[in-house]
């Protein structure tokens, strides 16, 4: 990790994750790509879900489930070109879904699940800025109330006239190389005045710091899988803030290992 914690922006991963980490701005940003109520959420920043070592695992940047409906969102930052968004977000549905039933419980217990991609990029020809997606029935063109959806969004949009303006205000904020840039929008200003918080507070620059040593050690020593897992880690730590816990996994391997097991990492 080359950046100091002051040449971050959003779509860094620590950055959208520390920004992300405050419910309320959450559950503006879900309001505004859903254009819907959001009550209440509860935040789970870099949650992993991994059910056998033998399977792929998911790491998800943002999981949040509203107070009393359990509804659940998964919002992830795309910087890179992916070209298998579709089947990523089919694979991220099953695993939410996993994660979600427990033993005994019915099918129709299941809560619906967004998941959100955020995408620095062109993912389709279209250049729409917004892409809502949902299963229907191909002879009916009816809905299929199966309570999953998709929403792709792009930086790279030519449609502002068929979306929110604060929508495309947000997108085009995003697709910036700075956060610093002049804006209008009241929700781009929170969003400018929540990373300079984060970027003047010391505990958060140590927190960075400390991810950023470990994860140069773990490059040293060439293990590129290591240095994943650690990443995981330590915004898992920093989320529930067991500072204690971060200090200690730094010097002490074998407890970063029972670490690695608590988490499924």
């Amino acid at each position: 990790m080359r950046k100091k914690l002051q040449d971050l922006t959003i779509k860094d991963a620590f950055m959208f994750a520390a920004v992300m980490s405050d419910a309320e701005q959450c559950r503006h940003l879900l309001e505004l790509v859903l254009e819907m109520k959001i009550l209440e959420v509860n935040i789970v920043a870099e949650k992993t879900i991994s059910y056998h070592p033998e399977y792929h695992g998911v790491r998800l940047d943002v999981m949040a489930e509203e107070a009393g409906t359990k509804r659940r969102f998964n919002v992830e930052m795309q910087v890179k070109t992916e070209t298998a968004l579709a089947k990523r977000s089919r694979y991220y549905h099953a695993q939410m879904d996993m994660d979600a039933l427990l033993t005994g419980e019915t099918y129709d217990q299941l809560p619906d699940t967004y998941v959100i991609f955020i995408c620095d990029f062109v993912p389709f020809d279209s250049r729409l800025y917004r892409y809502n997606i949902r299963n229907v029935v191909r002879e009916t063109n009816e809905l299929l109330k199966d309570g999953n959806q998709t929403i792709i969004l792009s930086t790279q949009g030519t449609n502002p006239s068929e979306v929110p303006v604060k929508l495309v205000n947000f997108l085009k904020y995003v697709g910036q190389d700075t956060d610093e840039a002049e804006t209008n929008d009241d929700y781009v200003r929170l969003l400018q005045e929540q990373i300079k918080r984060i970027k003047q507070n010391r505990d958060w620059e140590g927190k960075y710091m400390l991810l950023e040593e470990m994860m140069r050690d773990e490059r040293e020593e060439g293990r590129q899988e290591g240095q994943e897992r650690m990443s995981q880690l330590i915004l898992l730590l920093i989320k529930q803030n067991r500072n204690e816990d971060i200090a200690k996994a730094a010097a002490d391997r074998d407890y970063q290992e029972q670490l690695f097991k608590e988490f499924n990492l």
